[in-house]
């Protein structure tokens, strides 16, 4: 998602809304990945709530369309988008990491320093988590930030990139140019390992019903092949139902190289 597909709708709400709460408060959580334009992980998409946050508890709004949140901050890191404040995507990451679990984190983490339209950076994110001395959460962060990789496209790579590290195999690189043997450029993989040759593909749904992502992507796999690599594809079905599938085929393949 985009900071111009971001739904007119909740743009519209959080605006009628901001006229009405303290000048200190700022759109939060879910409500602050919505506006920024984030992929919202799955545990928390029917979280539909528009959600604020003040840094003191008199400043909270007392109204039925809003859920308030005190983050007992003295002052909270904001930035603004469409004309509202909203907590930067460091101080949200923060913010939901007790809803989700190590690999959603991960996931927004990605998501947020994405190789299309970052909206932070991986410093950035470290840097608030340091400054940060009480949150729910905060535990689970720590962890997460040693996994976060920027560049990725979408969060399904990121979830098969997280299931090779756990499966013990080596961790694949994220979204590094393929070359071949003069340093001519080959391809964009979604994750590889360059010494081995070994291209590793997640493809969603659209790779299969869009003719012209179909078309590039059987001249990208050919370039890479005529080079001498090997290239793996993953699906949804690879990652969510049969995981021992695909890490057993990336495992035969390292071996094989």
């Amino acid at each position: 998602m985009r900071i111009d597909d971001t739904d007119p709708s909740v743009i519209d709400r959080c605006r009628a809304i901001a006229r009405v709460v303290h000048p200190n408060a700022a759109f939060a959580r879910t409500t602050a990945l919505r506006l920024l334009g984030v992929d919202i992980p799955w545990q928390l998409e029917d979280d539909h709530a528009i959600h604020i946050v003040t840094p003191r508890r008199g400043e909270r709004p007392q109204r039925f369309a809003v859920t308030p949140h005190f983050c007992g901050q003295k002052q909270l890191d904001v930035v603004d988008r469409f004309g509202l404040r909203i907590t930067s995507p460091p101080q949200t990451w923060l913010q939901v990491a007790h809803r989700l679990n190590r690999n959603s984190l991960v996931s927004l983490g990605d998501a947020m320093t994405r190789r299309k339209n970052p909206v932070t950076t991986t410093d950035a994110l470290s840097f608030l988590m340091r400054e940060t001395f009480k949150m729910k959460g905060l535990t689970l962060c720590r962890e997460a930030i040693e996994l976060i990789r920027p560049g990725t496209d979408s969060p399904m790579e990121t979830d098969l990139r997280l299931l090779i590290v756990d499966a013990g195999l080596p961790e694949p690189l994220v979204n590094v140019p393929a070359l071949d043997d003069e340093g001519q450029f080959l391809a964009l993989p979604d994750l590889s390992y360059p010494r081995l040759k070994i291209a590793i593909e997640y493809d969603g749904d659209h790779h299969r019903t869009d003719p012209a992502t179909w078309r590039r992507d059987v001249e990208r796999r050919q370039r890479l092949e005529d080079a001498g690599w090997l290239i793996i594809t993953a699906t949804a079905d690879d990652v969510i139902r049969h995981p021992n599938r695909i890490i057993a085929r990336i495992e035969t393949a390292i071996n094989k190289r």
